[in-house]
């Protein structure tokens, strides 16, 4: 594994390197392409959570579905937006302020309870795009919640043999950003059983050419 972590770092340097100044931040992604999986079968496409290790320097923008105290501490515990079953029937009726919603906001968390309610009104438009809530039992620590959230990344698959996700900034140790990629390629690991289905990894910037592992 500490190979692969100092081929990852070098890769993230040399990625660096390659890529022009920009007038924003670059993320730093890492590309996985699997091979002998067919992804036109529905059981072999992954949908993953990974929490990294080491929060981006890029804001993550977390919505809390829920009612009452929990969403009262949802507020306190620093969510970007709470919502309420009165908001979420609101958005059922009005695709086009959904579909702005769910480009708004990175990651959505709800009560446990309210979930059935959120699966009808916004499923078909959280679910495509990989942003179905995650559930929480009312009691929960929302800022523990919360800050968990910020460090989530998901990955997912649809018909190519092909995983890509954001680990980092460019302003980000190359160290850490190599430690994120290694929770990543563990996850997906775990997922597929075998590291002989990776067939080869990249990273790259936003805007920058791609460095093969």
């Amino acid at each position: 594994m500490s190979s692969m972590h100092d081929s990852l770092v070098n890769a993230i340097e040399k990625a660096k390197s390659l890529s022009k100044k920009r007038n924003f931040t670059q993320s730093i992604e890492l590309i996985v392409v699997l091979r002998n999986i067919d992804m036109r079968k529905p059981e072999n496409r992954i949908t993953l959570n990974v929490y990294l290790p080491n929060p981006i320097d890029k804001p993550v923008k977390v919505c809390v579905i829920g009612e009452g105290d929990f969403a009262l501490k949802a507020k306190e515990a620093g969510a970007d937006l709470v919502l309420t079953r009165a908001d979420i029937e609101r958005y059922g009726s009005d695709k086009k302020a959904a579909k702005k919603l769910a480009k708004e906001y990175d990651v959505f968390v709800a009560r446990a309870d309210l979930m059935p309610l959120v699966g009808r009104y916004l499923g078909p438009i959280l679910g495509p795009r990989g942003k179905m809530p995650l559930p929480v039992p009312p009691n929960a620590d929302l800022s523990t919640v919360i800050k968990r959230a910020r460090s989530l990344v998901r990955i997912r698959t649809r018909t190519q043999p092909l995983i890509q996700c954001r680990i980092g900034t460019e302003n980000m140790s190359s160290e850490k950003i190599a430690e994120n990629a290694m929770a990543v390629l563990s996850a997906i690991e775990r997922k597929i059983k075998s590291s002989q289905n990776i067939g080869a990894i990249y990273v790259k910037t936003t805007m920058g050419p791609t460095v093969k592992v």
